[in-house]
């Protein structure tokens, strides 16, 4: 047996597995193998002897496929879900095999791509790879170039939209945005007294690619650290609704350039994103609240 067909064998042993993930990002059959078809190619032409992982290998890249095709396809501006009900996404293999079968079980109906089909790609495929195919987050995120808290985000606004109502039991939105307008006012007047008690001492604040590129630091670690970080520098932010959620954003004559994420436990601020992708802020559903 020739490495070629040693490699096409492999690759058939996770070509069901590829095509459910395809045919979840991209409702249509015949894309979905269009996109498995493409990672195949993308396999044969890599050096295959530097993969350590071939099943993660091979998800990921039919994850980046797919996403690439429903970008182009908004860009089109097509319809893609086909005017029948959707086939299940793995064919008879004897249904003997564990595996298959719960491929099997976990095939999507149409109702279900009909919601996937309202969300952003960014999202479906975070919401995809998490809910549905239990990849971590930071497994996700180089794929929709974001940080793992930012994928968690994405995942969860879709995950919300999909079940049409929040499903974090633990954000108290009273209490998260009386948490954030109390550490914003800190910050604004430089309390350095105030900021400490309003931040977990484990707090981690990340900033993405594009804050990163505007002077931001990639990764801040400790309630003292974070604190001086922002002391004094937020004069401009206002409080916001952040998918929902208070936040806070920079946003100069109304047009958002910067969004601040709060993750909020138990009163304290455990984790704060600062998002300024370009594409994020075109997705991101932002409203600036008064007072």
């Amino acid at each position: 047996m020739d490495e070629t067909e040693f490699l096409a064998r492999q690759f058939e042993q996770h070509r069901a597995h590829l095509r459910a993930v395809a045919y979840r990002m991209l409702g249509s059959r015949a894309e979905a193998d269009d996109a498995v078809q493409d990672t195949w190619l993308r396999l044969s032409g890599s050096d295959s002897e530097d993969i350590e992982n071939l099943g993660g290998w091979l998800t990921t890249v039919v994850a980046r496929v797919s996403l690439n095709m429903l970008r182009s396809r908004r860009t089109r501006r097509e319809d893609p879900l086909e005017t029948h009900g959707p086939d299940r996404v793995v064919e008879s293999a004897g249904g003997t095999d564990p595996e298959h079968e719960a491929l099997l079980a976990d095939s999507v109906g149409l109702a279900l791509l009909v919601v996937l089909e309202t969300l952003a790609p960014a999202e479906r495929l975070a919401f995809v790879l998490h809910d549905m195919f239990a990849l971590p987050y930071d497994e996700i995120a180089p794929i929709v170039d974001r940080s793992p808290t930012a994928t968690r985000q994405l995942a969860g606004r879709a995950r919300r939209r999909v079940q049409g109502t929040p499903t974090d039991h633990e954000i108290d939105p009273a209490r998260q945005r009386e948490v954030v307008d109390a550490f914003l006012a800190a910050s604004r007047g430089g309390d350095f007294e105030a900021l400490p008690a309003l931040l977990d001492p484990d707090v981690v604040l990340r900033a993405d690619g594009a804050a990163v590129a505007a002077g931001a630091e990639s990764e801040v670690r400790g309630a003292r650290a974070v604190a001086e970080t922002f002391s004094g520098r937020a004069k401009a932010a206002q409080t916001a609704l952040i998918d929902g959620v208070a936040g806070a954003v920079w946003a100069p004559g109304g047009q958002p350039r910067v969004v601040v994420g709060f993750t909020v436990f138990d009163g304290r601020i455990t984790g704060i994103e600062l998002l300024s992708d370009p594409d994020y802020l075109r997705e991101v559903d932002v409203a600036i609240l008064g007072g």
